[in-house]
């Protein structure tokens, strides 16, 4: 197939099972005609449908074959699964239950019970997920308060639950006697240097304590819950499978490590690894359902519902969780998985709120309402923050990429616990002296989003107060008081600080969402920018720009909705998320008057974004970490062919082939050992290199190895045989072994000619891992997903063997 060195040093793997080829897509068999019985059986006790030519001189078929093998048909790690063959095997299923359902009334109730199984799982999936969302808020929000200080009353109250029975006033609220900050605990009070010194030096030793703890517990037991995870979501949804990325480890692991690393202060969110969380959660439920237990596929349905749930827990947007499931992160999205996503977003949601884990009612710490309308003249520096949140989110995306290449490649990446303590350190250090970087970034979005009322205390909402009369909650614009400057130039110190300690945080070996350092960049950008607008209006309302729609003593500019706009155009410009980011932010804040200013902003973001750099932060990440995953966002417009990218090549050499009934069983044990592909073409000669089938390392492999065991007379002279009826042989010649029931029929073929662009939207809508490359009905050559990639980015000037997976 292809040369041997093309395959090495790809995987840290002892077995050649596991090479590059397997990631590349060419692992395991991809037809329609899946003619293998024993895979069919193994999807459920006597199923025997199958799909292809039949089972063709079965009664001639070895012992050892008419039951199923174990191992024959599942799937290795990081392997590409067979989208095709999954789905056939799954309507063969179903199929069959259909068909014994009207047998007897059991068989009835098997089949309703079959149906109802996808509902159920969901419902649990929603269960699952909204709890450990509510536990990891109300676990954060204690322990991100602990810093500070800690209650009387009760250790395990966070500062604002401590205060709640105090009889302290309302401007006082935080300062109830129950709530000791350290410095008055163990020095008897907070006031002068060395309490400010001691409570400084306690926020940095609890930051650092919690970090060690996470990056300790990650490396330890869980390493792959570090980062995100959506990018590898990404990946496995589209058929790549990485074991125990998902698994039980991973999922207690992330959740304890997320709680700690949200709460040392890092400038990271807990939104992205809630998906991740989630998806863990409907991985470990999916294996109470055979139907989701022994089909990739239909699983893969599952984690884009999961998905949804984990967006709709983080933000309280459960068509926002369907949206994002939809246009981020899912590779095959039918219409029973939209209708299924938002069942579980709807019941993970309900469930959060059932826990009310911020005792407010709500599923998020920075719900808000606005009530006054905008004006259209407002749309300028709607747009003005849209287009900074598109060169922040293409500014961020090249210094984080180079950042995290620089870890991967230098010394840095071996010491993972010292690069996160020496983060949090820096971090920890910058962040105590600003009140609006001390504070957790969730509350910091909240103060920026929230309108100021008539009772509001915060340095924000300190203005002016020159009149006699209000109507309600609506406050006229004011001039702005010495809070608010001060305000503003600690929000400027603070939106330094985000946007460059975010670069060197996102991608340590911590849980590190990007969600909300990026909704906060764009809150103090659009809070800063508000602020500015309203001066503007109240000293200036006799400008053009102002006369016609704001009036003397009027509610002209809400600041407030400046930084919920500006959010929405950071977190734009950094995922490219553009519907769904609308609809998680409407959600946020009930009101359907702003979806056109969130649309703007939104889509300048993306289209400065996307002038800059076409790739969002995820599947920046996917390419650097050299995952098979072809974005089916982008169009191929190169006019190359099939043969510029298939294997060989003419300076390599010849295709290794298996004949169909002429090799025996040395032979084929010779190309399996003295080789790493993950399949071989069956030819009928080697000099004619006419196309039967394909057939599967891995197949092979335990075929022959049953085979040894089970069946007399095999031996390393027998012949193998892949037809219906074998040459015939001399009586003394040693039993032949058949194996034509591993051998995929008809596998994906393409001619020399055929425009690479079509191979590629093969690749895509198919999502095989390989197809042979004939010429006049011969065998020529092989592409895998793997040449797929290489050749995609030599067409685009870079370095092909960047795609190669680390």
């Amino acid at each position: 197939m292809e040369q041997k060195g093309y395959r090495r040093g790809s995987f840290q793997s002892g077995t050649s099972d596991e090479d590059m080829l397997e990631i590349a897509g060419a692992s395991l068999d991809f037809s329609v005609a899946d003619d293998d019985p024993p895979l069919d059986r193994e999807m459920g006790a006597g199923f025997s449908s199958h799909n292809g030519g039949g089972l063709n001189g079965t009664s001639t078929m070895m012992d050892f074959l008419e039951e199923p093998l174990p191992g024959v048909g599942t799937y290795e790690d990081f392997n590409t699964i067979d989208w095709v063959r999954e789905k056939s095997r799954d309507r063969d299923r179903h199929r069959e239950i259909t068909n014994r359902s009207k047998e007897s009334t059991w068989a009835l109730l098997h089949s309703v019970s079959d149906a109802f199984s996808g509902w159920l799982l969901m419902l649990l999936i929603g269960l699952l997920a909204g709890s450990l969302a509510g536990l990891i808020d109300i676990s954060a929000h204690w322990m991100t308060d602990l810093k500070e200080g800690v209650c009387l009353a009760g250790f395990w109250f966070n500062h604002e639950h401590c205060c709640w029975k105090s009889n302290t006033t309302f401007t006082d609220r935080d300062k109830c006697p129950e709530w000791k900050s350290w410095s008055q605990l163990i020095l008897g009070h907070g006031e002068g240097a060395f309490a400010y010194i001691l409570n400084y030096f306690m926020y940095v030793i609890w930051a650092l304590m919690f970090s060690l703890l996470a990056v300790l517990l990650v490396k330890g037991f869980a390493p792959y819950a570090c980062g995100s995870g959506i990018p590898e979501i990404k990946t496995i949804l589209s058929g790549f499978i990485i074991r125990g990325y998902l698994g039980k480890w991973t999922l207690v692991i992330k959740t304890v490590t997320l709680v700690l690393a949200v709460s040392s202060g890092l400038s990271l969110g807990k939104e992205g690894p809630l998906v991740h969380v989630a998806c863990c959660c409907g991985n470990i439920l999916c294996h109470l359902f055979t139907k989701y237990r022994k089909n990739e596929a239909k699983r893969r349905e599952v984690l884009s519902a999961a998905a949804a749930a984990g967006v709709s827990v983080a933000f309280g947007a459960p068509i926002g969780g369907v949206l994002f499931s939809l246009e981020e992160v899912s590779y095959y999205f039918p219409l029973k998985t939209l209708w299924r996503s938002f069942f579980a977003a709807l019941v993970a949601a309900f469930t959060l709120r059932s826990i009310n884990p911020f005792g407010n009612s709500r599923l998020v710490l920075f719900y808000v309402e606005f009530h006054m309308p905008w004006h259209l003249l407002e749309l300028l520096p709607f747009i003005l923050l849209g287009i900074f949140g598109g060169l922040w989110g293409a500014f961020f995306i090249r210094s984080n990429i180079a950042w995290c290449r620089r870890r991967k490649s230098t010394r840095l990446g071996r010491y993972p616990v010292l690069e996160v303590l020496v983060v949090t350190a820096i971090t920890a250090v910058l962040a105590f002296p600003n009140e609006y970087t001390r504070m957790s970034t969730s509350e910091l979005i909240s103060e920026l989003f929230n309108d100021c009322g008539i009772l509001d205390s915060s340095k924000l909402c300190e203005y002016v107060n020159d009149f006699n009369s209000t109507k309600g909650d609506d406050l006229p614009d004011r001039a702005a008081g010495p809070g608010v400057y001060t305000a503003m130039w600690q929000l400027a110190l603070a939106l330094l600080m985000k946007v460059f300690i975010t670069i060197f945080t996102f991608g340590m070996k911590v849980p590190s969402g990007l969600f909300i350092p990026s909704m906060a960049v764009g809150a103090i950008a659009g809070r800063l920018l508000g602020v500015a607008m309203e001066q503007l209006a109240f000293y200036h309302h006799d400008w053009p720009i102002f006369s016609g729609w704001c009036s003397p003593g009027a509610d002209c500019i809400t600041p407030g909705l400046y930084a919920m706009v500006g959010a929405a155009a950071c977190l734009g410009g950094v995922t490219r998320m553009t519907v769904s980011l609308v609809v998680i932010m409407f959600e946020l804040t009930g009101g359907l008057e702003y979806i056109v200013p969130l649309m703007a902003a939104a889509m300048t973001s993306k289209w400065v974004a996307d002038a800059v750099g076409r790739e969002g932060i995820y599947d920046a990440h996917i390419r650097l970490n050299g995952y098979p995953f072809l974005e089916a966002k982008e169009e191929f417009s190169h006019k190359t062919r099939a043969a510029d990218a298939m294997r060989p090549r003419k300076s390599d050499p010849a295709l290794t082939v298996i004949t169909q009934d002429t090799m025996t069983v040395e032979d084929v044990e010779a190309v399996v050992g003295g080789t790493t592909y993950s399949g071989y073409p069956v030819v009928v000669s080697r000099a004619s290199q006419r196309l039967v089938g394909f057939v599967l390392r891995r197949d092979l492999i335990i075929s022959i190895e049953n085979a040894r065991k089970k069946q007399d007379g095999i031996v390393s002279t027998s012949i193998v045989c892949f037809t219906d009826y074998c040459p015939p042989l001399p009586p003394s010649s040693p039993s032949v072994l058949k194996l034509r029931s591993i051998l995929d029929l008809s596998p994906f073929t393409v001619t020399d000619e055929t425009p690479m662009e079509i191979v590629v939207d093969i690749f895509r809508k198919l999502g095989l891992r390989q197809c042979l490359v004939t010429h006049n009905g011969k065998l020529l050559g092989i592409i895998t997903k793997k040449d797929v990639l290489k050749h995609i980015a030599q067409m685009a000037n870079q370095d092909p063997e960047s795609i190669l997976f680390n």
